[in-house]
């Protein structure tokens, strides 16, 4: 049985991974009063009796709860942004790369992935790595996700029986923190545009990726495009590339199309005779975007079948 300490755990994430956990008997979670939540001398101690610590901390607070793990038994899922671009961690998002699970599964330390880059990096990657987008190009994403990704206080304010706004712009300043993980692991020499979002529903998320067939390093179809993402994520068991067909057949797609799952569904539109591409991912930010992919991870580690405890 593997012994598993939630750092965080009375978040919003770290509550989505509990119930994830709950009936899962290959591990037994160990817990901590209200009053030892906030104990350091507590925390370090279940820091370092655990075979799998999850931190769902905020940066700084991740980084001084890794300081304060001493057993070199102890591997470590971080949730926060801290480590996602350190040399010393495994990036969490198994679908990145060739042998990135393999490389997550003898991990001590796993950097659990943004949602906003997971959907980004899960289109992304595999055209860099087929040389169809240069490394040098310079992206735009425009993104949107439900008000959970905002944390208790952005929940809170959503949920005050105000009237929400309908769509609100944020990051103005273009410097998100999401935006060096974007670049690293996507292999650009250039910080993407981004532009993210918040909607007034719980949960979802929809990234896009906008592209121009004049900008890509070599002549390609839409089918050239769909035919490297499938094959990346052929063996994915969490991500779904849909085939050209259905995305033709769509009008319009819901930032609730994948909510309340741990799944993502990738979609390629395009006008042929513009040029003009647009890659979709849409996943929930709690899900494949946070509590899931960390769940996804601790299997992993653990050795449990990839998939056990999501919801697919």
């Amino acid at each position: 049985m593997t012994a598993l300490f939630i750092d965080g755990g009375a978040g919003t994430t770290g509550l989505e991974i509990r119930q994830r956990l709950a009936s899962r008997p290959e591990f037994s979670i160990i817990t901590l009063s209200e009053e030892d939540r906030k104990n350091k001398n507590a925390r370090e101690e279940a820091l370092n009796q655990a075979d799998i610590v999850v931190l769902c901390l905020p940066d700084d607070a991740a980084k001084e709860a890794v300081s304060m793990v001493k057993n070199p038994k102890t591997r470590i899922v971080d949730a926060s942004t801290a480590h996602r671009t350190a040399k010393d961690w495994v990036y969490g998002l198994p679908e990145l790369t060739k042998n990135q699970k393999e490389r997550i599964q003898s991990a001590r330390l796993v950097a659990n992935p943004g949602c906003y880059p997971s959907g980004f990096l899960s289109l992304v990657r595999p055209l860099t790595e087929a040389a169809l987008i240069s490394d040098q190009q310079l992206l735009t994403v425009h993104a949107v996700s439900g008000y959970s990704g905002g944390g208790r206080k952005m929940i809170e304010s959503y949920e005050s029986g105000e009237k929400p706004s309908a769509f609100k712009s944020y990051a103005l300043s273009l410097k998100h923190k999401h935006i060096p993980e974007m670049q690293h692991h996507a292999g650009l020499t250039m910080p993407p545009i981004f532009s993210p979002a918040v909607a007034p529903c719980y949960r979802g998320m929809l990234v896009h990726v906008p592209l121009s067939a004049g900008l890509l390093s070599q002549k390609v179809s839409l089918d050239d495009i769909y035919q490297v993402m499938a094959a990346h994520h052929q063996d994915s068991a969490t991500i779904q590339v849909r085939p050209l067909s259905q995305s033709t057949d769509m009008s319009q797609i819901e930032i609730e199309h994948c909510a309340d799952t741990d799944r993502m569904e990738l979609f390629i539109f395009g006008n042929e005779d513009t040029g003009q591409i647009l890659l979709v991912a849409a996943l929930d930010n709690l899900g494949k975007g946070a509590a899931g992919a960390a769940v996804q991870n601790i299997n992993l580690m653990a050795g449990c079948p990839e998939t056990s405890g999501l919801r697919l």
